[in-house]
């Protein structure tokens, strides 16, 4: 089948892609440059929210790790039953390993960091360290 205006571009960069997927399995490398899972970070003054989308994970299967100023969110999204026997018409929902760092604009206390995992939605909740919290400056007269 020609895709884009007759050619099979389209197709060839999807194997391509799929190709090089399979190489950095096969080799153990984990690519970081990615944007899954997506993720949207919130500062409510006291802490960082971290809130990153990643239906069908089993949250055990999960690794997270953090600094005082950097998160990583480590896993693997598995094929789900059959995949490797089917003919995909379309296929956006993909599988493999991620890995998504970020750096923290301001440090937080890694000791205080708590993560819950709710319908396919991870929270990580990162409390900002002491000394970086805005406080309120009483005035003397």
């Amino acid at each position: 089948m020609l895709g884009w205006r007759g050619h099979r571009f389209p197709e060839m960069f999807g194997e391509m892609s799929r190709m090089s997927r399979m190489f950095d399995r096969a080799h153990g490398i984990e690519r970081s440059g990615c944007v899954f899972p997506p993720i949207n970070v919130y500062d409510d003054g006291e802490s960082f929210a971290v809130r990153a989308e990643i239906p069908g994970i089993d949250p055990d299967a999960l690794e997270i790790q953090a600094t005082s100023r950097a998160l990583k969110i480590k896993g693997e999204r598995k094929p789900t039953n059959g995949d490797t026997k089917v003919s995909y018409h379309r296929r956006e929902r993909d599988h493999g390993y991620f890995n998504r760092s970020l750096n923290l604009p301001l440090p937080v206390d890694p000791d205080k960091i708590v993560a819950s995992y709710k319908e396919g939605v991870l929270e990580i909740v990162l409390p900002k360290a002491d000394d970086v919290r805005a406080r309120r400056v009483q005035i003397s007269n």
